[in-house]
């Protein structure tokens, strides 16, 4: 059997199947179920980098209260054109989640699309990202009425710097199953805010890539409103390559998702052996 084919907004999702359009969805009036329900990808918009380059910024809304969904990359899991993987989760948390990754496009990208396809229990829903200019967003910017802008991050010794949702990637490094490896980034942002006082900078750590869970200790850190050192441990359960995910967050309106400002991912390849 075929799966049901949908186009995914951030408004409005059209799950289209067999030639039947069914209207409704992202936002439900009925209870949040603890699990069984699908998880969709988002476009959030795009933003200009330094080098004359865009970043195409997606997120994602797991329909789920509780249930964690993993979607190893392949036919469930996608994007086009070019690899299939180009950096979007396999791991999927309960509820919406902004700005977990971004692509690239070149400086001539002009009216073409990189579109996400996620499938799962029988359902697919594709999101495309474009440069469409109702889709600008100032990610790295900051809010005008502050100046806020997205902390820097790095990861100690040495790694490189990432700003706004597109971040960098930093290792390999290398562990083994069940032997905590510790991971400890350094911060440093302007203390500016919306609200015009400092803003603590949370850190939050997911596993983004990856063939087993992953476990962090502690799952959150707080800062001060200019940043700090922040260090977690990560424990592996099976063998394989994973891709860690921080993020860092100066803004109290984040889910507010008007401007896409302000946070910062940044990335850990780690290699763990048995």
């Amino acid at each position: 059997m075929q799966p049901q084919r949908s186009l995914v907004s951030t408004v409005l999702i059209l799950a289209t199947a067999t030639g039947s359009t069914v209207g409704g969805a992202q936002l439900s009036l009925s209870p949040v179920s603890p699990r069984g329900q699908s998880v969709t990808p988002v476009f959030e918009g795009w933003y200009r980098n330094t080098d004359g380059t865009y970043s195409l910024s997606f997120g994602y809304f797991n329909r789920n209260a509780q249930e964690v969904i993993d979607l190893p990359i392949g036919p469930d899991n996608s994007i086009t054109p070019g690899s299939p993987n180009q950096g979007q989760p396999t791991q999927f948390q309960p509820r919406r989640h902004w700005g977990v990754f971004a692509v690239v496009v070149p400086a001539d990208f002009a009216r073409k699309r990189v579109t996400w396809t996620l499938r799962l229990r029988g359902q697919e829903y594709a999101i495309a990202g474009s440069l469409n200019q109702d889709w600008q967003i100032d990610a790295l910017e900051g809010e005008a009425s502050a100046n806020d802008t997205p902390p820097v991050v790095t990861l100690d010794p040495g790694g490189p710097a990432a700003q706004g949702p597109l971040g960098s990637v930093a290792g390999p490094l290398r562990a083994r199953v069940g032997a905590p490896l510790a991971l400890t980034f350094l911060v440093r942002d302007d203390g500016k805010s919306l609200s015009g006082s400092g803003v603590p900078v949370e850190l939050t750590w997911f596993k983004h890539q990856g063939p087993g869970s992953v476990t962090f200790s502690p799952g959150t850190a707080r800062l001060t409103p200019t940043g700090g050192k922040a260090t977690t441990t990560a424990t592996f359960s099976q063998a394989g390559d994973y891709l860690v995910r921080v993020r860092a967050n100066d803004s109290p309106v984040m889910s507010a998702g008007h401007s896409q400002c302000c946070w910062t991912n940044a990335f850990v390849r780690v290699t763990v052996e048995p």
